[in-house]
């Protein structure tokens, strides 16, 4: 009877400790949503959404070139990037070994937790100087380095978890290993693939250090991929240091609708997972 009392009393405890927990990650996300919304919702309009950033010293104006600019780099990284990783965790789940997989691993964990300034540098010393000026084409290749290893190890993870019964069941049919791969693995994992990538562009759509090495800036409208080219997280940098309060007002704005379109990502990112990763009737 103690014994039962005493489990019942940890049990307790130990909810009321995960709901608190839970209580103050949640509380943590709406303050900094409602900081950002009471602080930029006030200077998001029109004009914001397509206008160009005005002189310094003048109030109005928009960020609709970092807007498109950001759309632009992130797009050309998934283009880059995405593929890459996405043929990668297909070999290592299907025909890596044990020695070469096991370094491929490691070393995309190890890229995987490389500062973004670094990456940064590494895109300007292999892109930026050879081409003598910064360019979306440069910024977008540095966003793809942080892709790849997100996306590999994303589509391995979820490869290995098709039953292995599914790839047997097609060979046994007499369908050649692509063509399994292809038409039944993949398939049954692309959820959870598609969730990854998501997620993986998401996170890449909000850096700022990279493009700084990279893309570097530009208050008009960028007409060409070689050209400086604004984007969201470097105006947010730059509004935020500058002494004027309405370019501050403008640093508010910006980071609402940056972390709009993270959070609708994310939120797509998370349906697509809640409706499976296996084939499912229907």
């Amino acid at each position: 009877m103690n014994r039962l009392r005493y489990r019942k009393i940890v049990n307790g405890v130990m909810l009321f400790l995960t709901g608190i927990c839970t209580l103050v990650t949640v509380s943590v996300l709406f303050l900094i949503l409602g900081y950002l919304v009471y602080n930029g919702g006030k200077s998001i309009d029109w004009n914001f959404l397509t206008k160009l950033p005005m002189p310094p010293g003048e109030s109005g104006g928009g960020m609709a070139n970092a807007i498109v600019g950001s759309a632009t780099m992130v797009g050309l990284a998934a283009l880059f990037g995405l593929p890459m990783g996405f043929l990668g965790g297909i070999y290592l789940a299907e025909f890596g070994g044990k020695s070469f997989a096991f370094a491929v691993r490691y070393m995309a964990d190890l890229l995987n937790g490389v500062p973004s300034i670094v990456i940064g540098i590494f895109a300007w010393g292999l892109v930026v100087r050879p081409m003598h000026g910064y360019s979306a084409l440069a910024g977008g290749f540095a966003l793809s380095l942080m892709l790849v290893p997100i996306s590999l190890r994303t589509t391995e993870q979820f490869l290995l978890t098709v039953p292995r019964a599914l790839r047997e069941g097609a060979l046994a049919l007499g369908a050649p290993k692509w063509k399994v791969i292809s038409t039944v693995v993949v398939p049954a994992a692309m959820k959870g693939i598609l969730t990854g990538m998501i997620l993986g562009v998401a996170r890449a759509a909000g850096e700022c250090a990279p493009l700084l090495f990279t893309a570097l800036n530009n208050n008009f409208w960028a007409r060409r991929l070689t050209e400086p080219t604004a984007a969201l997280p470097v105006m947010i940098y730059r509004r935020a240091i500058a002494p004027y309060d309405d370019w501050h007002r403008q640093a508010w704005a910006a980071g609402l609708v940056l972390i709009g379109m993270v959070l609708v990502t994310n939120i797509t990112a998370r349906f697509i997972l809640s409706r499976g990763i296996s084939v499912q009737k229907g």
